[in-house]
């Protein structure tokens, strides 16, 4: 397959790489604005650099958008015009209003994808199979100040993740929300039928943060989306007080988790959708409600309360 990356900055390298180490992609080509980049890239990779997005356009079978979040919409839109099946990073697009209007010009038998990578991440399937009936969804997602973000919210660049996890594989019910923060630091309450998910994300961040904690009547989960571990703790079995101290012993069991890396899995598995022409799990459609969830959330920051 001839496969495509529009778009080498932090994020198409590593798409790039990662094509470059698949069997199934016979030749890979690159395109950026800064052509030395793509060149620089094409060599490490052993790729070809293009000198137009309409010369890379016409040779790939599948590509994947790795442009700034602002160019999402115009990059899609030639790449719809060429029936390039796509894989466009998160978010869709800058806006709702622009995500909708890009959903409405897909063809229904283009696979295009969205690139929540999270959703790929081992420990969500692990978790997704354990959980019952939740009491309490806490989520955390925190970062360092980083100079690469830009054009985005801390909402639509971190909290996203959480959202798509939350609404798309481990809750569906519809919910309400409230909401308080500013651009680099976030919280949302989401309240689904009588459970309260908590979400957190910061660009303030000393310390890396990326973990998931649910409580049900018998079991309390906590999972680490980085170092891709999920431990079980049971009710305690055993009371006893030593020194007038309260003792209780727990039972905690560690998950057998398949450590894989997130983005190997979601590129693979976009090319076998390509190739089998069927749907890509992330679709256009959930990538838009993600979206409008963000918005919500953001539109929460300026005093409007529940929404």
């Amino acid at each position: 397959m001839h496969v495509g990356v529009i778009g080498v900055g932090a994020m198409g390298q590593n798409h790039a790489r990662v094509y470059a180490e698949l069997k199934t992609v016979d030749s890979l080509y690159l395109y950026d604005i800064d052509q030395k980049r793509a060149e620089d890239f094409a060599r490490r990779y052993d790729a070809t650099a293009c000198r137009s997005l309409g010369q890379l356009l016409s040779r790939a079978d599948a590509v994947s958008i790795c442009v700034p979040t602002p160019r999402h919409y115009d990059v899609a839109e030639q790449a719809i015009r060429y029936g390039v099946p796509f894989l466009i990073e998160k978010p869709f697009c800058s806006t709702v209003e622009e995500s909708r209007e890009l959903l409405e010009q897909i063809p229904d038998d283009l696979v295009v994808g969205v690139g929540h990578i999270e959703r790929f991440n081992p420990i969500v399937e692990e978790i997704r199979k354990i959980i019952r009936k939740p009491l309490y969804v806490e989520m955390k997602r925190h970062n360092p100040g980083s100079a690469r973000v830009n054009g985005s919210s801390v909402v639509e660049d971190l909290m996203i993740h959480d959202i798509d996890i939350i609404r798309h594989v481990l809750l569906f019910d519809s919910f309400t929300l409230t909401s308080t923060g500013n651009e680099d630091i976030c919280s949302a309450l989401l309240i689904f039928d009588a459970t309260p998910v908590y979400l957190s994300a910061s660009r303030k961040s000393a310390k890396k943060v990326r973990m998931i904690y649910i409580e049900e009547e018998d079991i309390t989960i906590e999972g680490d989306f980085m170092n891709q571990e999920v431990f079980l703790h049971r009710k305690p079995g055993q009371y006893a007080i030593d020194n007038e101290r309260y003792i209780q012993e727990n039972v905690i069991e560690k998950v057998l988790v398949n450590k894989q890396e997130p983005l190997k899995l979601e590129l693979s598995r976009f090319l076998d959708c390509v190739k089998r022409e069927v749907s890509f799990p992330i679709t256009p459609a959930q990538a838009l409600d993600n979206l409008e969830i963000c918005e919500r959330i953001a539109a929460c920051f300026s005093g409007r309360g529940i929404v």
